[in-house]
This record gives C-alpha cells, sequence and structure tokens, in this order.
C-alpha cells in the first residue's frame, strides 16, 4: 500500500487521530508530550501513530497535510494543527468541545 493511502485509511478510519514522535503514554518529545496531555484531558478515544515507528509516515505526512511538524492532530479528516493550536484551543475550550463532538458523532454512527 502508497503511504499517502494508508495516511488517507489512517484518517477515514479514526475520527480522532494524532500523529506524534512516541506513544501519549510514552511521549518522545516535549511538544508531543503537551499535545497527548492535551487531548488525553479531553477524556475521549483517540488513535495515535508514532512517527518514529513510522518513517514512510514522516516523510510523506507533511506534503500531504501541508504542515511541516509534529505532532499533528486530524479530527474527522481534517488537520487541526500542532501542539502550539491546541495548546491554545485546549485553554479556550474549544479543543474539548472538537473533540467531544467528534466522538459523539462517531459513536452515533457505529449505533
Amino acid at each position: 500500500m502508497e503511504t499517502i493511502d494508508k495516511i488517507k485509511q489512517q484518517l477515514s478510519e479514526n475520527p480522532i487521530i494524532i500523529y506524534m514522535k512516541g506513544s501519549p503514554k510514552l511521549p518522545s518529545c516535549g511538544f508531543s508530550a503537551q499535545a497527548a496531555q492535551a487531548l488525553m484531558s479531553c477524556g475521549e478515544p483517540f488513535a495515535y501513530v508514532d512517527i518514529l515507528q513510522n518513517p514512510d509516515i514522516r516523510a510523506e505526512l507533511p506534503k500531504y497535510a501541508n504542515w511541516p511538524t509534529f505532532p499533528q492532530l486530524w479530527v474527522e479528516g481534517e488537520l487541526i494543527g500542532g501542539c502550539d493550536i491546541m495548546i491554545e484551543m485546549f485553554q479556550a475550550g474549544e479543543l474539548q468541545t472538537l473533540i467531544k463532538e467528534a466522538a459523539a458523532k462517531h459513536k452515533q454512527d457505529e449505533a
């Protein structure tokens, strides 16, 4: 499978997904740690991809997303942004709303 197809499949199968260095419980960089912490604080399940274990995705995703850095948060196939944007949204209460709405919509789809 082409890397871009793999990325598109991950985005379509996971309403909330973060591409980061390491995992939410064991992040490998400070930005990924902050972003994962904000996302976990929203209280909804989410998927993640460790780009350190997936060099192909690490190379291709910035081109596909037109966003050069990691972490990257995607909600319902749309790039939300990186660590700074996530923290700003979290502090404003916007991230929690976005994540809860996406999770609720996904639960309805499964029902």
